[in-house]
């Protein structure tokens, strides 16, 4: 029996290591959690061989921090054939070498890459400071959106929500969530506290974006951690879920996140909505890419291909609630909605004769809206600067339950220490007593 089972295990992990050498028949894709319509994979595995007359199958991996994807193929040469990473980690990862060009040559497969990804998106991809690289030949737009607040007209109004200096009002006492993300916090603060040198032209939003000086960080740092009493709470997630029971009334979050809690607070008859800020703000994308170490680069810009389609961007944008970058007549169609929003200057996403079209402000805003919007870069050797700035900030908004947390769990884990020690030493108290028989 013994014998049997050790052949089967044999056996299955021959076929395993067969099947991971395959790799010209194995596309390997690393993408975050929830960030696709699932059942788009197996239908490219099937368009694949429609189009090549080669068979791919796709091992469909997820990570959800940024800088832990970067390491394993920066350190650890993972082999991925297709990533979808941010801004700033497409910018990290042009100036280290670690990409590869996407060839647009699909043969009789139409390119619906440059046929359809939007002229902005190719325009804010051209603002990657790729190290003399051009990001268009590197990187194709994914999902996009901006940074502003959320808020409940209930107890916000627009007006007041219009400005970052929102977070600031003593009336907001304990009632605003942040995003946990020290880049997206910081450039959107800076250019508020930068507003009058931006109106007066000696700074420039792309300027700011860039700002990392131990000036401006401290200016940040001063600000957050003047306004630690409003805050609620430092959230990767959670805020949205908040605000839908109004448990904040403000909310610094990604318009997708927004648009998200809008529609389930809808639902048990909560008012949300969403501004950007009229100081300025930034905007967000993500990419695919074709990292260094790829082994099935052929399959991989099909692959990437495959995602421009437009009746894929819409599955996309339907199963996880971004914005696609993917623009054109057909997108259009699919989004615009006359009887709920007003017309807006649409033009620099779909086409110069888009100046008038109906479409929800939150996922595709206005171009007076996006013209004063910066986009987040890699801060290189400042980032253990921004980080220990963060750490400050958040450490310094702990509140008085936060500690009694603290010191609780401190005492439990004396207790549970000195327990286990006394029950240590009576085991070998009881090991030098003579056994009685």
């Amino acid at each position: 029996m013994k014998k049997i089972v050790a052949l089967m295990v044999g056996l299955t992990t021959l076929a395993f290591s067969l099947f991971a050498q395959d790799r010209e028949h194995t596309l390997k894709v690393y993408n975050w959690a929830d960030y696709i319509d699932e059942a788009l994979i197996p239908e490219f595995e099937k368009w694949y061989q429609e189009q090549t007359g080669e068979s791919v199958k796709i091992i469909y991996q997820l990570f959800d921090v940024n800088e832990i994807m970067l390491s394993k193929i920066e350190r650890g040469h993972e082999d991925y054939d297709v990533v979808c990473p941010s801004d700033y980690i497409i910018e990290k990862m042009l100036k280290n070498d670690l990409l590869l060009p996407i060839d647009r040559d699909f043969g009789s497969t139409p390119n619906y890459i440059d046929q359809n990804v939007s002229p902005f998106i190719k325009s804010m991809f051209e603002n990657v400071d790729g190290g003399g690289k051009d990001a268009n030949d590197y990187a194709v737009g994914y999902m996009w959106g901006t940074n502003g607040l959320m808020y409940n007209p209930k107890y916000i109004s627009k007006e007041e929500a219009s400005t970052w200096g929102a977070i600031a009002d003593p009336r907001y006492k304990g009632k605003v969530f942040m995003k946990d993300a020290f880049r997206d916090v910081y450039i959107p603060i800076l250019i508020y506290l930068k507003k009058d040198d931006i109106k007066s032209g000696k700074v420039t939003i792309e300027q700011l974006s860039h700002d990392t000086s131990d000036e401006s960080i401290a200016l940040v740092e001063n600000y957050l951690k003047s306004i630690k009493d409003n805050i609620a709470g430092w959230e990767a997630d959670f805020g949205k879920e908040q605000m839908t029971k109004e448990k904040g009334w403000l909310n610094f979050t990604w318009s997708g996140d927004a648009q998200w809690a809008k529609e389930e607070a809808a639902k048990v008859g909560v008012s949300l909505d969403y501004e950007v800020p009229q100081e300025g703000s930034i905007v967000w994308f993500d990419g695919w890419v074709i990292p260094k170490y790829a082994k099935n680069v052929k399959a991989a810009r099909y692959f990437i291909n495959y995602m421009c389609k437009p009746e894929n961007a819409i599955r996309n944008m339907d199963a996880i609630g971004y914005v696609s970058v993917i623009g054109g007549a057909e997108i259009l169609a699919a989004v615009q909605d006359s009887t709920e929003f007003e017309p807006e200057d649409a033009s620099y996403f779909f086409g110069p004769s888009d100046t008038a079209v109906c479409l929800n402000p939150i996922m595709y805003p206005a171009r007076d809206v996006v013209e004063r919007c910066g986009m987040l870069h890699d801060t290189g050797d400042r980032t253990e600067a921004l980080l220990g700035m963060w750490s400050r900030v958040k450490g310094d908004n702990a509140n008085y339950l936060t500690y009694v947390i603290i010191a609780a769990f401190i005492v439990i884990l004396l207790a549970v220490y000195l327990i286990s020690k006394n029950s240590k030493k009576r085991r070998r108290q009881n090991k030098r007593q003579p056994h009685k028989k």
